[in-house]
């Protein structure tokens, strides 16, 4: 059964060798205080800059999730309140978790036809942080690189964090424009789940720093003084840390993959396109997203079309939420192959 949904999501077909090779060298007792962890940790975070493109002075952390991520910002780095543009679920949660730490927390909700209007935007003094979810997993919607550019040139003394859960290594991300960023390896990263990433500038860790928020768990402080010896905080995820270090040494740069899956977007676009019976969830190209592929129909023919594909060895991902009954969602993400992706094109050619 090939899976299409967008997470946990298919993960790369390599990841059963990666596996049997953590095994085979130990990694999985390996102490996370040992020197084989710590060379582990340089070593993840030297490919994440050279594959990803991340500027070279900002710093790779590990979380559990990019769900506790929200937290992290909104208790370790945010000092007034922060102000969150989002057009979905996932990002009405993350504004959620920020409310109930700052109840100041403010935010502007999107129509998923419409970009951002950044010369319209006025946000107070009083906001020190604008939370923007790049890439929206529940309706297939994102935010650009020149949109997320602009907010940076309006508000150039605002921290900006953005969440790319299901588009970092999938698209190419200008990290500059930013000074936060965050995801899950489930996504495009396609491993499997239970490892968050944590990208800071020096801009954000010296905020941090001027906070001087401490004495939780997962207190951005803590955090950063592990990872200046390239240790975690907790007893993390070696394994996938593991794994994401093998995976990155196997990825082309992301400006290849990048290529790879705006071409399939629209080669799914046509196809869409041509269908009586399906169109796609998200009209407005400059709102869709390059890595869910919201798919939208009647209720009875999207129930109808998702158990024809299963028949057919392929699960589509459910429509989330209120858009469950009328949509489903395919993962446009780099583990797919692409024997996989041409087979689901012919089905829904098909169909």
């Amino acid at each position: 059964m090939i899976t299409f949904s967008p997470g946990p999501s298919k993960v790369y077909d390599q990841v059963a060798e990666y596996l049997q090779d953590a095994f085979n060298q130990g990694i999985l007792s390996a102490n996370h205080r040992s020197a084989t962890f710590m060379n582990l940790y340089q070593e993840t975070e030297t490919l994440i800059k050279e594959k990803l493109h991340v500027p070279e002075d900002y710093k790779l952390l590990f979380t559990s999730s990019a769900t506790e991520n929200w937290e992290i910002i909104a208790q370790s780095i945010v000092e007034r309140a922060s102000y969150h543009i989002y057009s979905g679920s996932f990002g009405k949660k993350w504004l959620s978790f920020a409310s109930h730490l700052n109840p100041e927390t403010e935010s502007l909700k999107l129509d998923t036809e419409t970009a951002l209007d950044v010369a319209s935007l006025d946000i107070d003094e009083k906001f020190d942080l604008i939370a923007i979810t790049q890439n929206e997993t529940s309706n297939a919607t994102e935010v650009s690189n020149e949109l997320i550019a602009e907010l940076g040139q309006k508000y150039p003394n605002k921290m900006i964090a953005v969440d790319t859960t299901s588009s970092m290594a999938g698209i190419e991300l200008d990290f500059t424009l930013a000074d936060i960023w965050y995801a899950s390896v489930q996504k495009c990263f396609g491993l499997p789940a239970g490892l968050g990433i944590l990208i800071l500038s020096p801009k954000a860790i010296e905020k941090c720093n001027h906070k001087g928020e401490a004495g939780r768990y997962n207190s951005l402080s803590f955090i950063l003084e592990n990872a200046a010896n390239y240790q975690t905080h907790y007893t993390p995820n070696v394994l996938g840390i593991y794994l994401l270090k093998r995976s990155l040494e196997d990825r082309p740069e992301i400006q290849e993959t990048d290529h790879l899956l705006r071409e399939r977007m629209r080669i799914l676009e046509n196809t869409i396109a041509q269908s009586e019976k399906l169109m796609m969830l998200v009209q407005n190209p400059e709102t869709r997203s390059k890595t869910v592929m919201g798919i939208s129909g009647k209720e009875e023919f999207i129930k109808e079309i998702k158990a024809e594909a299963e028949k057919a060895g392929m699960q589509m991902g459910s429509g989330y939420g209120p858009l469950k009954p009328t949509s489903f969602r395919i993962a446009n993400f780099p583990a797919i192959s692409d024997a996989e992706f041409d087979k689901l094109i012919k089905f829904l050619k098909e169909y």
